[in-house]
């Protein structure tokens, strides 16, 4: 049975780094006997220029379609003037709103041969970090009603509406819960109950599933202002981070950045069952695009996150995972993370070289 694909690359650096992700799957597959079935689609502001809408109609039926989709990235300068239904990031809120991708999982993992590259000093990066922020997809800020301009009592205003329904709450945490189990044991769960309506119900519901459903977990709470300080001044006390939307959108950014670098990083948006939607989380650098300078492993390890997460193959995705890692190990380094006594190499070099390292 062929695994079916959709490859969406997007926009800016999403190209280069879709092509060396797909020369890294081509060669897992091939390793481990699996068939694979890749299908392109267009997404974001290429396919707004070609097809006027930057999710066109074939391309939400060629997701549906897909056992996981596999993303690059969408946006630029260039369509910034367009209403907001129509820019390219309109791409992604429509397959996480329309595919029912719920909760965005994002790993945030150092690699020993990079603790030097991260921003923090080397008494707070310590002997590494290992964490995964669990965020909520599809309600909150961005998708509550009303929404946009309208005129109150007189003077005009705009609106963004924060809501959630129990249920919206307690599967995103029902799934951090179960994925705490299967990691060293502790949720963290960020609200802003001291203000909040929204998140007095958050702590509310988490704490009884907590009790009820999950006692060998280790619940904490964090208001999001103290967990985003202390992602950076002990990001060692985490193992899952769950949150809802903005906040997790704000804080999985933050702990992006402390490996070294946002192009290290893979993410998955996964619902109740159906497709998953795997994306680096570094955005198309239309500054860089074009270049060869883009940092691929992000979308390699997604790749290895889509092997263990929608396929099963523990193996193929451990092997992925052990690629990228033996290629660091060995100096080389995109231009994000050149540093002296290593080898700076493009986009197409590292591909390559994960890709025999399989």
């Amino acid at each position: 049975m062929a695994y079916q694909i959709a490859v969406m690359a997007g926009d800016g650096i999403g190209t280069e780094v879709i092509a060396e992700a797909i020369k890294v799957l081509r060669k897992a597959a091939d390793r481990f006997g699996l068939q694979v079935e890749l299908r392109e689609g267009l997404v974001g502001g290429v396919a707004y220029e070609r097809r006027g809408h930057p999710l066109p109609p074939e391309t939400l039926k060629l997701a549906r379609e897909s056992q996981a989709i596999l993303f690059g990235a969408v946006g630029g300068g260039q369509w910034d003037h367009l209403p907001l239904h129509l820019r390219p990031e309109a791409a992604i809120l429509g397959l996480r709103k329309e595919l029912g991708l719920f909760a965005n999982l994002r790993p945030c993992t150092t690699h020993p041969s990079l603790l030097g590259r991260s921003p923090l000093r080397s008494e707070v990066i310590g002997s590494g970090i290992d964490l995964i922020v669990v965020r909520e997809l599809t309600g909150g800020l961005y998708f509550g009603q009303p929404k946009g301009a309208q005129v109150y009592d007189g003077a005009d205003r705009v609106v963004d509406t924060l809501a959630y329904t129990d249920e919206e709450i307690t599967r995103i945490l029902r799934l951090a819960f179960d994925l705490a189990l299967t990691r060293k044991g502790r949720l963290c769960s960020v609200d802003k109950a001291n203000v909040l309506a929204t998140g007095r119900r958050w702590r509310e519901l988490a704490t009884a599933i907590g009790s009820h459903e999950y006692p060998s977990v280790d619940l904490s709470h964090l208001y999001v202002d103290n967990c985003a300080m202390q992602l950076v001044i002990n990001p060692a006390q985490f193992d899952v981070v769950v949150t809802e939307n903005t906040f997790g959108d704000i804080l999985s950014d933050i702990s992006a950045v402390l490996p070294g670098s946002i192009g290290l990083l893979p993410s998955a948006s996964v619902g109740a069952e159906g497709v998953a939607l795997y994306e680096p989380v570094h955005g198309s650098a239309p500054d860089i695009a074009g270049q060869n300078k883009a940092n691929p492993l992000a979308t390699i390890l997604c790749v290895a996150m889509m092997l263990q997460h929608s396929f099963g193959h523990q193996e193929a995705a451990h092997a992925v995972e052990a690629a990228v890692a033996r290629v660091l190990d060995a100096g080389y380094r995109t231009g994000d993370l050149h540093q002296p006594g290593c080898e700076l190499v493009g986009t197409d070099r590292m591909g390559d070289l994960v890709a025999n390292a399989i």
